[in-house]
């Protein structure tokens, strides 16, 4: 039955005209005042599309012919965009993409966050916005009756082999080409989703751009047959190769990497720098992603931050300590906050190969660290949050409310989540100085941001 206030039917074609990009990096069209969601097309474009998806409130429309194209529309860099669900953008001229994630974020606090009049700075972007990634992640599967290394396609878990990728290291291929025939000659069977069988799931990699050292990291359903085989051939293949680990992953659970690692040769780490700083990197660490990038999003940090030397400061999700350690220079005293001891101990790590003594680094979650802090007489002039795509906890917000800093300095991955945090803070005494956004994601719909915020007084 077909809902007469719905003006659009499934299976049908329509031409409409795309007036922006949604979050996901789509084409947004309306007929009639209802919103079309529309992959692979640009605003200021003119659509043929087929209506394969309807909603109360929205539809989604294959695109089917391009009528009017877009000025900043480019021909994509990889054979495999339209399939591989990696890259959203790459159909986009890169000065295209800046203005998107620059729009991305003002529309976020404008309609998550209900902030108005936030003057959003433009995405600082790349000079050359490709083979930017220093890790990558190839999840193993059967495909027609053989084993692949690949990535997944656009909102599924089905595999396509990819040789090449336009923006991770080159190392990447020779990596998986590698594995591939160790895993051919020697028989070794790759994990299938559905019967929760087979020994290899993941092929890691981590690359220092500055070292130039490599880890590789073989992520298994339990013990892996043929080790020295393997090593003997990523040695010989790939002579950059500093680490080699198994890392066990026997959860039924699409999280990549387990709790335990082994190290089957080589280093336990890589060493990477960022700036004039080191930083030791384990398995399981967190690491920003793109090298060149981080020194903008963090020299931001630092200004937004405005530092003179005598302040304390708390990073309250500091991971290994690349922002703490960063920060350290200008602060009186940092206390970085982490919940996974590895971290812990690779930022404490960090700090002695850096002979940097002002960082204190404490095990714990930042909503129940920071008021233990408090009470012993610590009190943040700064305080710095780099969550995950959630979110901060609303136990945290709290809890700097109640502490009262005089800064916060927000970094985001995730424009929504950023805008519904902010907006809590505003509700509790707290205003938007400045946001800036930055390019960590070149060719996709993400992007990195970093706002400052202070305290208004009463």
């Amino acid at each position: 039955m077909i809902d007469p206030q719905i003006p659009v039917e499934k299976n049908r074609d329509y031409e409409i005209n795309i007036d922006s990009l949604g979050s996901k990096g789509e084409g947004v069209g309306r007929i009639q005042g209802f919103t079309i969601f529309v992959e692979g097309a640009l605003p200021k474009e003119r659509v043929l599309v087929k209506i394969v998806k309807t909603a109360k409130s929205y539809a989604y429309g294959k695109l089917l012919h391009i009528i009017q194209k877009s000025t900043k529309r480019v021909e994509p860099k990889c054979p495999y965009f339209k399939m591989c669900g990696g890259c959203q953008l790459q159909h986009l001229s890169y000065g295209g993409q800046l203005e998107y994630k620059t729009q991305q974020v003002k529309d976020a606090l404008e309609r998550i966050g209900h902030l108005k009049n936030v003057e959003v700075l433009p995405t600082l972007g790349m000079e050359e916005p490709w083979k930017y990634r220093n890790k990558a992640q190839f999840p193993a599967s059967m495909v027609k009756g053989k084993p692949v290394l690949g990535f997944y396609m656009a909102r599924s878990h089905n595999l396509i082999e990819i040789k090449d990728c336009p923006i991770q290291h080159d190392i990447n291929g020779k990596v998986t080409a590698l594995v591939h025939k160790y895993v051919q000659t020697y028989n070794i069977p790759v994990y299938q989703e559905k019967t929760h069988k087979g020994v290899i799931r993941h092929v890691v990699t981590r690359v220092g751009f500055h070292s130039n050292q490599l880890m590789i990291i073989i992520v298994t359903n339990g013990e892996l047959p043929g080790k020295k085989e393997l090593i003997s051939m990523l040695k010989e293949g790939i002579p950059a190769v500093t680490s080699i680990i198994q890392n066990y992953q026997t959860a039924r659970t699409n999280v990549v990497l387990g709790r335990k690692n082994v190290t089957l040769w080589g280093s336990d780490y890589i060493m990477d720098a960022i700036g004039d700083l080191k930083f030791k990197i384990s398995p399981l660490s967190f690491y920003q992603v793109n090298p060149v990038q981080t020194e903008k999003l963090y020299a931001k940090a630092l200004e937004f931050a405005a530092l003179t030397g005598k302040e304390t400061v708390i990073d309250a999700y500091c991971g290994v300590g690349t922002i703490s350690l960063f920060l350290a220079g200008s602060a009186s005293k940092v206390y970085g906050i982490e919940v996974l001891p590895q971290s812990v101990e690779d930022a404490k790590e960090n700090a002695r190969i850096n002979g940097i003594e002002n960082v204190e680094f404490l095990i714990g979650e930042s909503e129940i660290v920071i008021p233990r802090l408090f009470k012993l007489g610590v009190k943040a002039d700064v305080v710095i949050v780099d969550p995950p795509r959630k979110g901060c906890d609303e136990k945290l917000l709290k809890t700097i409310v109640e502490i009262a800093t005089e800064r916060m300095v927000y970094i985001s991955c995730n424009p929504a989540t950023l805008a519904r945090d902010l907006k809590y803070m505003v509700e509790n005494g707290y205003k938007v100085e400045k946001v800036q956004s930055v390019d960590m994601f070149p060719q996709t719909s993400h992007v990195e941001t970093v706002v400052l915020m202070s305290r208004v007084e009463k």
